[in-house]
């Protein structure tokens, strides 16, 4: 559910839709998602002073809580 809700937001945003990809990591403190964009659409996910991955975290945090969940978002470059 949270890989998908990320790939939803990412793609909402950049240019080339079709090169985001999240990668989904399960540990025994929760999942690690790398999400990865295009080299030109890398700024429009994290946005003026970061408010914009800000923003995704804080959706992925209220999405993981309410499921029980632990989730970290990492962009990667």
């Amino acid at each position: 559910m949270s890989k998908e809700l990320v790939e939803y937001m990412a793609k909402a945003l950049v240019d080339n839709p079709d090169q985001v990809s999240v990668d989904e990591k399960v540990d025994d403190r929760g999942s690690v998602l790398n999400l990865r964009v295009a080299d030109g659409d890398l700024g429009r996910v994290i946005g003026k002073s970061g408010k914009t991955a800000k923003a995704m975290r804080a959706i992925l945090s209220v999405s993981s809580t309410k499921s029980g969940s632990h989730n970290l978002l990492k962009i990667m470059e």
